[in-house]
Protein backbone atom coordinates (compact mmCIF):
# COMPACT_ATOMS: atom_id res chain seq x y z
CA UNK A 1 0.00 0.00 0.00
CA UNK A 2 1.31 3.44 -0.91
CA UNK A 3 2.15 5.58 2.08
CA UNK A 4 -0.72 7.73 3.24
CA UNK A 5 1.27 10.94 2.76
CA UNK A 6 0.95 10.42 -1.01
CA UNK A 7 -2.81 9.93 -0.82
CA UNK A 8 -3.78 12.83 1.40
CA UNK A 9 -6.16 15.42 0.05
CA UNK A 10 -6.34 18.97 1.46
CA UNK A 11 -7.76 19.00 4.98
CA UNK A 12 -10.91 21.05 5.59
CA UNK A 13 -10.12 23.99 7.87
CA UNK A 14 -13.62 23.91 9.30
CA UNK A 15 -13.74 20.12 9.61
CA UNK A 16 -13.06 17.85 12.56
CA UNK A 17 -14.07 18.54 16.14
CA UNK A 18 -13.19 21.22 18.68
CA UNK A 19 -14.85 22.62 21.79
CA UNK A 20 -14.57 26.07 23.32
CA UNK A 21 -13.03 25.90 26.79
CA UNK A 22 -11.74 22.34 26.41
CA UNK A 23 -8.64 20.50 25.32
CA UNK A 24 -9.84 17.95 22.73
CA UNK A 25 -7.91 14.80 21.76
CA UNK A 26 -8.18 11.18 20.53
CA UNK A 27 -10.74 11.26 17.68
CA UNK A 28 -12.26 7.89 16.68
CA UNK A 29 -15.13 7.76 14.16
CA UNK A 30 -17.82 5.27 13.15
CA UNK A 31 -20.94 5.48 11.00
CA UNK A 32 -23.91 4.85 13.26
CA UNK A 33 -27.17 3.03 12.66
CA UNK A 34 -28.64 6.43 11.74
CA UNK A 35 -26.23 6.84 8.82
CA UNK A 36 -24.47 9.79 10.50
CA UNK A 37 -20.83 9.88 11.56
CA UNK A 38 -20.09 9.74 15.26
CA UNK A 39 -16.76 10.81 16.71
CA UNK A 40 -15.75 9.51 20.12
CA UNK A 41 -13.16 11.86 21.56
CA UNK A 42 -11.64 12.85 24.87
CA UNK A 43 -11.87 16.28 26.43
CA UNK A 44 -10.82 18.01 29.66
CA UNK A 45 -11.17 21.63 30.80
CA UNK A 46 -8.66 24.27 29.82
CA UNK A 47 -8.55 25.38 33.45
CA UNK A 48 -6.04 22.53 33.81
CA UNK A 49 -2.79 22.21 31.84
CA UNK A 50 -3.15 20.27 28.60
CA UNK A 51 -0.50 17.83 29.86
CA UNK A 52 -0.99 16.16 32.30
CA UNK A 53 -4.54 17.41 32.90
CA UNK A 54 -5.94 14.50 30.89
CA UNK A 55 -4.67 12.02 33.48
CA UNK A 56 -7.10 13.25 36.12
CA UNK A 57 -9.91 15.02 34.28
CA UNK A 58 -10.40 13.52 30.80
CA UNK A 59 -13.83 12.22 29.82
CA UNK A 60 -14.94 10.52 26.63
CA UNK A 61 -17.58 12.37 24.63
CA UNK A 62 -19.50 11.80 21.39
CA UNK A 63 -19.89 14.36 18.59
CA UNK A 64 -21.91 13.99 15.37
CA UNK A 65 -21.67 15.05 11.73
CA UNK A 66 -23.56 14.27 8.53
CA UNK A 67 -20.25 13.78 6.70
CA UNK A 68 -16.91 12.22 7.68
CA UNK A 69 -15.19 15.59 7.30
CA UNK A 70 -17.43 17.40 9.79
CA UNK A 71 -17.55 19.78 11.51
CA UNK A 72 -18.65 17.54 14.37
CA UNK A 73 -21.05 18.91 16.97
CA UNK A 74 -20.88 17.84 20.61
CA UNK A 75 -23.79 15.60 21.59
CA UNK A 76 -23.09 13.96 24.95
CA UNK A 77 -20.62 12.76 27.55
CA UNK A 78 -20.29 9.00 27.03
CA UNK A 79 -17.98 7.88 29.85
CA UNK A 80 -18.00 10.46 32.66
CA UNK A 81 -16.20 10.26 35.99
CA UNK A 82 -17.93 7.70 38.22
CA UNK A 83 -16.03 7.74 41.49
CA UNK A 84 -12.54 7.00 42.80
CA UNK A 85 -13.53 3.46 43.81
CA UNK A 86 -13.79 2.40 40.16
CA UNK A 87 -10.68 1.51 38.15
CA UNK A 88 -11.74 4.12 35.53
CA UNK A 89 -13.46 6.41 38.00
CA UNK A 90 -11.49 9.63 37.54
CA UNK A 91 -10.39 9.67 33.91
CA UNK A 92 -11.42 8.06 30.60
CA UNK A 93 -9.21 8.62 27.55
CA UNK A 94 -7.87 7.03 24.33
CA UNK A 95 -11.28 6.02 22.88
CA UNK A 96 -11.32 3.60 19.94
CA UNK A 97 -14.80 2.87 18.60
CA UNK A 98 -15.54 -0.20 16.49
CA UNK A 99 -18.37 -2.68 15.97
CA UNK A 100 -19.03 -6.40 15.68
CA UNK A 101 -22.46 -7.61 14.62
CA UNK A 102 -24.99 -5.39 16.33
CA UNK A 103 -22.70 -4.40 19.21
CA UNK A 104 -20.70 -1.19 19.38
CA UNK A 105 -17.38 -1.72 21.16
CA UNK A 106 -15.65 1.22 22.79
CA UNK A 107 -12.09 0.44 23.87
CA UNK A 108 -10.44 3.05 26.07
CA UNK A 109 -7.95 3.83 28.81
CA UNK A 110 -9.24 4.49 32.32
CA UNK A 111 -7.60 5.60 35.54
CA UNK A 112 -8.35 6.57 39.11
CA UNK A 113 -6.75 8.04 42.23
CA UNK A 114 -7.93 8.65 45.81
CA UNK A 115 -6.84 12.29 46.11
CA UNK A 116 -8.50 15.71 45.83
CA UNK A 117 -9.66 17.05 42.46
CA UNK A 118 -7.24 19.57 40.94
CA UNK A 119 -8.49 23.14 40.93
CA UNK A 120 -7.27 26.01 38.72
CA UNK A 121 -4.05 27.51 39.99
CA UNK A 122 -3.13 24.80 42.51
CA UNK A 123 0.05 23.93 40.63
CA UNK A 124 -1.05 20.56 39.26
CA UNK A 125 1.71 19.08 37.10
CA UNK A 126 3.80 16.03 36.33
CA UNK A 127 5.32 15.87 39.83
CA UNK A 128 1.98 16.16 41.61
CA UNK A 129 1.01 13.02 43.60
CA UNK A 130 -2.35 12.98 41.81
CA UNK A 131 -0.58 12.77 38.45
CA UNK A 132 1.87 10.10 39.63
CA UNK A 133 -0.87 7.88 41.06
CA UNK A 134 -3.19 8.39 38.08
CA UNK A 135 -0.42 7.47 35.62
CA UNK A 136 0.37 4.27 37.52
CA UNK A 137 -3.33 3.33 37.45
CA UNK A 138 -3.79 3.55 33.67
CA UNK A 139 -5.50 0.41 32.33
CA UNK A 140 -7.23 -0.65 29.10
CA UNK A 141 -10.97 -1.26 29.32
CA UNK A 142 -14.07 -1.87 27.21
CA UNK A 143 -17.61 -0.46 27.15
CA UNK A 144 -20.40 -2.02 25.06
CA UNK A 145 -23.72 -0.77 23.66
CA UNK A 146 -26.36 -1.93 21.17
CA UNK A 147 -26.68 1.63 19.82
CA UNK A 148 -24.15 4.32 19.07
CA UNK A 149 -26.29 6.46 21.38
CA UNK A 150 -25.83 4.00 24.27
CA UNK A 151 -26.50 3.22 27.02
CA UNK A 152 -22.95 1.98 27.55
CA UNK A 153 -22.16 -0.93 29.84
CA UNK A 154 -18.82 -0.36 31.55
CA UNK A 155 -16.93 -3.26 33.06
CA UNK A 156 -15.93 -3.30 36.71
CA UNK A 157 -12.46 -4.54 35.81
CA UNK A 158 -10.03 -3.60 33.02
CA UNK A 159 -9.54 -6.09 30.20
CA UNK A 160 -5.75 -5.60 30.27
CA UNK A 161 -4.44 -5.46 33.85
CA UNK A 162 -0.74 -5.03 34.52
CA UNK A 163 1.54 -8.04 34.97
CA UNK A 164 4.21 -7.78 37.69
CA UNK A 165 7.71 -8.44 36.45
CA UNK A 166 6.79 -8.04 32.76
CA UNK A 167 7.10 -5.22 30.25
CA UNK A 168 3.57 -4.09 31.16
CA UNK A 169 3.99 -4.09 34.95
CA UNK A 170 3.39 -0.32 35.32
CA UNK A 171 0.51 0.53 32.98
CA UNK A 172 -1.50 -0.43 29.89
CA UNK A 173 -3.06 2.18 27.58
CA UNK A 174 -3.64 3.30 23.97
CA UNK A 175 -5.74 0.29 22.84
CA UNK A 176 -5.77 -0.52 19.11
CA UNK A 177 -8.18 -3.41 18.45
CA UNK A 178 -8.61 -5.37 15.22
CA UNK A 179 -11.94 -7.24 15.32
CA UNK A 180 -12.14 -10.27 13.02
CA UNK A 181 -15.29 -11.58 11.37
CA UNK A 182 -15.58 -14.42 13.90
CA UNK A 183 -15.47 -11.95 16.79
CA UNK A 184 -11.89 -12.67 17.84
CA UNK A 185 -9.67 -9.70 18.59
CA UNK A 186 -6.01 -8.83 18.12
CA UNK A 187 -5.40 -5.95 20.53
CA UNK A 188 -2.26 -3.86 20.23
CA UNK A 189 -1.54 -1.62 23.22
CA UNK A 190 1.03 0.64 24.82
CA UNK A 191 2.74 -0.46 28.03
CA UNK A 192 5.40 0.58 30.49
CA UNK A 193 7.16 -1.39 33.19
CA UNK A 194 8.42 -0.59 36.65
CA UNK A 195 12.14 0.18 36.81
CA UNK A 196 12.66 0.50 40.52
CA UNK A 197 10.05 3.01 41.70
CA UNK A 198 9.67 4.78 38.35
CA UNK A 199 8.41 3.72 34.94
CA UNK A 200 10.45 2.77 31.93
CA UNK A 201 10.13 3.73 28.27
CA UNK A 202 7.09 3.18 26.05
CA UNK A 203 6.69 -0.32 24.64
CA UNK A 204 4.05 -2.01 22.46
CA UNK A 205 2.38 -5.31 23.33
CA UNK A 206 -0.16 -7.60 21.68
CA UNK A 207 -3.08 -9.45 23.25
CA UNK A 208 -5.67 -11.86 21.89
CA UNK A 209 -9.26 -12.75 22.73
CA UNK A 210 -11.23 -15.54 21.08
CA UNK A 211 -14.27 -13.27 21.43
CA UNK A 212 -14.44 -9.54 22.05
CA UNK A 213 -16.07 -10.28 25.43
CA UNK A 214 -12.75 -11.74 26.56
CA UNK A 215 -10.75 -12.91 28.32
CA UNK A 216 -7.78 -11.13 26.76
CA UNK A 217 -4.40 -12.82 27.07
CA UNK A 218 -1.06 -11.26 26.24
CA UNK A 219 0.58 -12.96 23.26
CA UNK A 220 3.93 -11.24 23.53
CA UNK A 221 4.29 -12.66 27.02
CA UNK A 222 7.90 -11.82 27.85
CA UNK A 223 8.90 -9.15 25.37
CA UNK A 224 7.06 -6.34 23.56
CA UNK A 225 6.37 -6.89 19.86
CA UNK A 226 8.60 -3.98 18.82
CA UNK A 227 12.14 -4.07 20.31
CA UNK A 228 12.35 -0.93 22.49
CA UNK A 229 15.98 -0.28 21.61
CA UNK A 230 14.99 0.29 17.96
CA UNK A 231 11.30 1.24 18.05
CA UNK A 232 10.23 4.15 20.24
CA UNK A 233 6.59 4.52 19.17
CA UNK A 234 3.12 5.06 20.58
CA UNK A 235 -0.47 5.62 19.39
CA UNK A 236 -0.80 2.47 17.27
CA UNK A 237 -3.69 1.90 14.86
CA UNK A 238 -4.02 -1.56 13.30
CA UNK A 239 -6.12 -3.18 10.57
CA UNK A 240 -6.44 -6.56 8.83
CA UNK A 241 -5.28 -7.15 5.25
CA UNK A 242 -5.27 -10.16 2.91
CA UNK A 243 -1.66 -10.88 3.81
CA UNK A 244 -1.79 -10.12 7.55
CA UNK A 245 -1.92 -6.79 9.34
CA UNK A 246 -0.81 -3.21 8.88
CA UNK A 247 -0.13 -0.57 11.48
CA UNK A 248 0.50 3.14 11.71
CA UNK A 249 1.89 4.81 14.83
CA UNK A 250 3.64 7.91 16.14
CA UNK A 251 7.44 7.96 15.76
CA UNK A 252 8.66 9.48 19.03
CA UNK A 253 12.19 10.32 17.89
CA UNK A 254 11.93 10.40 14.09
CA UNK A 255 14.53 7.64 13.70
CA UNK A 256 12.09 5.35 11.87
CA UNK A 257 10.20 7.58 9.44
CA UNK A 258 12.61 10.51 9.24
CA UNK A 259 10.41 13.03 11.07
CA UNK A 260 10.05 13.48 14.82
CA UNK A 261 6.45 12.72 15.78
CA UNK A 262 5.62 11.80 12.21
CA UNK A 263 3.87 8.53 11.46
CA UNK A 264 5.40 5.14 10.74
CA UNK A 265 3.84 2.40 8.60
CA UNK A 266 4.58 -1.22 9.55
CA UNK A 267 3.38 -4.62 8.30
CA UNK A 268 3.07 -8.09 9.78
CA UNK A 269 1.93 -11.51 8.63
CA UNK A 270 0.71 -12.62 12.06
CA UNK A 271 0.36 -9.54 14.31
CA UNK A 272 3.43 -10.45 16.34
CA UNK A 273 6.38 -10.14 13.97
CA UNK A 274 6.53 -6.63 12.54
CA UNK A 275 8.75 -4.78 10.09
CA UNK A 276 8.69 -1.31 8.62
CA UNK A 277 6.92 -0.99 5.29
CA UNK A 278 8.98 -0.24 2.18
CA UNK A 279 7.81 3.36 2.51
CA UNK A 280 8.09 3.72 6.30
CA UNK A 281 6.58 7.20 6.64
CA UNK A 282 2.80 7.03 6.88
CA UNK A 283 2.12 10.74 7.35
CA UNK A 284 3.75 14.05 8.29
CA UNK A 285 2.97 16.75 10.82
CA UNK A 286 2.90 19.19 7.90
CA UNK A 287 -0.70 19.70 6.78
CA UNK A 288 -2.07 21.09 3.52
CA UNK A 289 -5.32 22.92 4.21
CA UNK A 290 -8.18 23.40 1.75
CA UNK A 291 -7.61 27.18 1.81
CA UNK A 292 -4.25 26.66 0.10
CA UNK A 293 -2.08 27.18 3.18
CA UNK A 294 0.48 24.76 4.57
CA UNK A 295 1.13 24.36 8.29
CA UNK A 296 3.42 22.20 10.39
CA UNK A 297 1.40 21.31 13.45
CA UNK A 298 2.89 21.48 16.92
CA UNK A 299 1.48 18.00 17.47
CA UNK A 300 -0.22 15.55 15.13
CA UNK A 301 -0.81 12.13 16.71
CA UNK A 302 -3.40 9.52 17.81
CA UNK A 303 -3.98 8.50 14.14
CA UNK A 304 -7.28 6.79 13.33
CA UNK A 305 -8.40 5.55 9.91
CA UNK A 306 -12.05 5.48 8.90
CA UNK A 307 -12.70 2.47 6.65
CA UNK A 308 -15.67 2.48 4.28
CA UNK A 309 -16.42 -0.47 2.02
CA UNK A 310 -13.17 -2.04 3.11
CA UNK A 311 -10.95 0.91 2.20
CA UNK A 312 -9.47 3.75 4.28
CA UNK A 313 -11.15 7.01 3.29
CA UNK A 314 -10.19 9.45 6.05
CA UNK A 315 -7.31 9.91 8.48
CA UNK A 316 -8.22 11.50 11.80
CA UNK A 317 -5.58 12.91 14.12
CA UNK A 318 -5.35 14.86 17.35
CA UNK A 319 -3.51 18.11 16.70
CA UNK A 320 -2.16 21.09 18.62
CA UNK A 321 -1.04 24.50 17.46
CA UNK A 322 2.15 26.19 18.57
CA UNK A 323 5.80 25.45 17.78
CA UNK A 324 5.69 21.91 19.20
CA UNK A 325 5.12 20.12 22.45
CA UNK A 326 2.11 20.03 24.74
CA UNK A 327 3.32 22.90 26.94
CA UNK A 328 3.32 25.35 24.03
CA UNK A 329 -0.15 24.53 22.72
CA UNK A 330 -2.92 27.10 23.06
CA UNK A 331 -5.53 25.02 21.24
CA UNK A 332 -6.07 21.35 20.45
CA UNK A 333 -8.68 19.62 18.30
CA UNK A 334 -9.31 16.54 16.20
CA UNK A 335 -8.72 17.14 12.50
CA UNK A 336 -9.61 15.01 9.49
CA UNK A 337 -7.69 14.46 6.25
CA UNK A 338 -9.59 12.89 3.32
CA UNK A 339 -7.66 10.19 1.44
CA UNK A 340 -7.63 9.38 -2.24
CA UNK A 341 -9.33 6.01 -2.69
Amino acid sequence: MARFAERMLPAPREGGFRMEGYWVWCGSVIQGEDGRYHMFASRWPKTLPMHPGWLVASEIVRAVSDTPEGPYEFDEVVLPARGAEYWDGRSTHNPHITKHGDQYLLYYMGSTHPLMEPIPGDGFGLDDPRCIVARANKRVGLAVAASVYGPWKRLDQPILPVRPGRFDSYLTSNPAPCIHEDGSVLLIYKARKYEGIVHGAMTIGAAWADNWQGPYRVLSSEEPIFPPAKFHIEDPFIWKTESGYELIAKDMEGTLCGEKHGGIHAVSSNGLDWRLAEEPQAYSRTVHWDDGTVQTMGNLERPFLLFQNGRPTHLFAAVADGPGGFRHAENTWNMVIPLQT
